[in-house]
C-alpha cells in the first residue's frame, strides 16, 4: 500500500515542477521584434495543445507522469511612437483545460482542472534601426539590423485555490526583461536572437495555504531562422534554451533546476490582405527536469493599419 505521504509527494512534485497554465520558459516566438507602422492594431484568437511526460528527480518513486493541456486565448496588440522609437504593447487572456496523471507504486492518481490561466502582457521598444514611422515610410525603408528590448509579465489572474495542489494559476507575478537582435541575412532570410531572464515573486499561499514557494531566476534564450515565401507568408525554424529556476518551499530547496532545450517549426500563411493563420509545432529535445511536451498551436490574426488622411 502506498502511504498518504507518498501520494502527497506526487502532487507536490507536479505542482512544484509546473503550473497547469501557461509555461513561462517554453516561449518560441519568431519575429517578435519586427518594424510595424505606428497606430497598427492586431487582434488574434489562438489554440494550443500540449501533451507529454514530466521528467522528475530519479530518486522519486513516481512513475508515468503524464499531462495534457488545452489552452484557448484571445489577445490584441497596438503599436505607438515612444520618444521616436517604434513600440508595441501586447495583452493575452488564456483559458485552459488540463489533466495530469501519475503512478505511485500500484496506485494511479489524476487531476482535472479548467478555468482562466494567468494573463500575459508585453511592452517592446525597437531601440535601434526602426524609428517610429507611418505605413508609407515603413514600406520605403530598406531591411536593416534591428535591436529591441522588452518587458514580459505574467499576472496572477489564473484560477488558484490555496487548498489545492494542482492549479491553473501561479498566484505570483513573473517578469522577463529581454534584449533582442533581428538580422536580415538576405532578401528572404532573417535571423532572430533573444536573451532574457525570468524573475518571480513568491507564492505565499502554497498548499495547504500557509507555505511560501520561492523560485530563483531562470535564463531564457531563443534563436529563430525564418524564410520569406511571400509578403506575409513565411516559415521559421525555432529553438529555445532555458536554465536555472530552482525552487524552495519554506526555505527547503528542491532539486528542480532546469536545463532544457526545445525545437520547433512555425509557419504563417496569409488568409487575406491583412489577416493570416499561424501554425507551430515544438518538442522537447533535452530535458533535465520538468515538462517534456509536444505542442501544437494554431492562431488567426487580423490587422488594422492606420492610413494618413
Amino acid at each position: 500500500m502506498v502511504s498518504k505521504t507518498s501520494l502527497k509527494g506526487f502532487f507536490i512534485l507536479l505542482c512544484g515542477v509546473f503550473p497547469l497554465g501557461y509555461s513561462t520558459a517554453q516561449d518560441l516566438d519568431p519575429r517578435a521584434y519586427i518594424r510595424v507602422p505606428v497606430k497598427t492594431t492586431t487582434a488574434f484568437l489562438g489554440y494550443a495543445g500540449s501533451r507529454g511526460g514530466v521528467v522528475s528527480d530519479p530518486t522519486v518513486i513516481i512513475q508515468n507522469i503524464e499531462a495534457t493541456i488545452h489552452t484557448t486565448s484571445v489577445g490584441a496588440s497596438h503599436s505607438f511612437d515612444l520618444f521616436g522609437m517604434t513600440s508595441q504593447i501586447l495583452v493575452v487572456l488564456p483559458y485552459s483545460w488540463a489533466n495530469v496523471s501519475g503512478d505511485v507504486g500500484q496506485q494511479s492518481q489524476s487531476v482535472n482542472r479548467s478555468g482562466m490561466a494567468d494573463m500575459r502582457a508585453r511592452i517592446s521598444v525597437l531601440v535601434f534601426g526602426a524609428p517610429a514611422a507611418n505605413l508609407a515610410e515603413v514600406k520605403a525603408a530598406p531591411r536593416s539590423t534591428l535591436v529591441g528590448v522588452s518587458l514580459n509579465l505574467i499576472a496572477p489572474t489564473g484560477q488558484f485555490f490555496s487548498d489545492k495542489l494542482i492549479n491553473l494559476g501561479t498566484n505570483r507575478w513573473s517578469f522577463r526583461p529581454e534584449i533582442a537582435i533581428s538580422q536580415p541575412i538576405s532578401k528572404r532570410w532573417l535571423f532572430d536572437f533573444y536573451s532574457g531572464v525570468w524573475v518571480f515573486t513568491n507564492n505565499i499561499s502554497f498548499f495547504p495555504g500557509n507555505l511560501t514557494r520561492t523560485q530563483n531566476p531562470m535564463g531564457a534564450f531563443q534563436a529563430h531562422l525564418s524564410y520569406n515565401i511571400g509578403p506575409i507568408f513565411w516559415i521559421a525554424i525555432d529553438g529555445t534554451y532555458y536554465v536555472g529556476g530552482e525552487s524552495s518551499i519554506n526555505n527547503q530547496i528542491n532539486d528542480d533546476r532546469v536545463e532544457n532545450t526545445r525545437l520547433g517549426i512555425t509557419a504563417v500563411i496569409p488568409t487575406g490582405k491583412t489577416s493570416s493563420l499561424k501554425v507551430a509545432v515544438s518538442t522537447g529535445v533535452q530535458v533535465r527536469i520538468g515538462k517534456d511536451f509536444n505542442t501544437l498551436s494554431v492562431g488567426w490574426q487580423k490587422t488594422w493599419l492606420y492610413k494618413e488622411k
